[in-house]
């Protein structure tokens, strides 16, 4: 976008799924590739993709547009951990990522900061607990904010298999979280 230029729709969708955008690359790039990768970087990626391509974008409405942009960044995360997964790389070398600040969206004190830190390290520690199917189905509706009769059209399932699993799927989630503050 040019300094003085307005945004073009595609920038305004963007940035209004941003937040969401962050949350489901950060899932979906689970305990293996959060330890080698930055989901910042993944997530600058994406909406640079996105970006440069804008014009490919012709499935029209912001409904379209999510698709797409979830599409390009699960794409994106596959291509990353098959990269890793493929290059033996050398376990000594690597460390483990913190978790970026703007992640957070905290700006507060260094207190309040590293509370949320261990509460979105417990988030994602019990997501990865979570079977791929379970792991599938809360993000479609909590991240892609896909209806029940959109998951089952996708999943080959019907509604209430859908409804069934996505309440089996978050009761098992806010299992795992509770034993983890035991």
């Amino acid at each position: 976008m040019q300094p003085d230029a307005e945004p073009t729709e595609v920038e305004m969708l963007v940035t209004r799924h941003l937040p969401a955008l962050r949350a489901f690359v950060r899932l979906r790039m689970g305990r293996e590739l959060r330890a080698r990768e930055e989901s910042c970087d993944l997530v600058q990626s994406v909406a640079r993709e996105v970006l440069q391509n804008a014009e490919r974008f012709r499935h029209g409405g912001e409904a379209g547009f999510r698709e797409w942009l979830f599409t390009t960044a699960h794409r994106k995360v596959v291509n990353r951990l098959e990269h890793w997964r493929a290059a033996r790389r050398d376990g000594a070398r690597e460390r483990p990522m913190s978790l970026p600040d703007e992640l957070l969206g905290l700006g507060g004190t260094p207190s309040q900061q590293a509370s949320a830190r261990e509460e979105l390290a417990k988030v994602e520690a019990a997501f990865d607990r979570l079977s791929e199917e379970q792991r599938d189905v809360v993000m479609m509706s909590r991240l892609l904010g896909l209806s029940h009769a959109e998951i089952a059209q996708r999943s080959g399932k019907s509604e209430v298999a859908v409804r069934k699993a996505l309440s089996r799927a978050l009761a098992r989630l806010a299992a795992v979280l509770a034993g983890m503050d035991r």
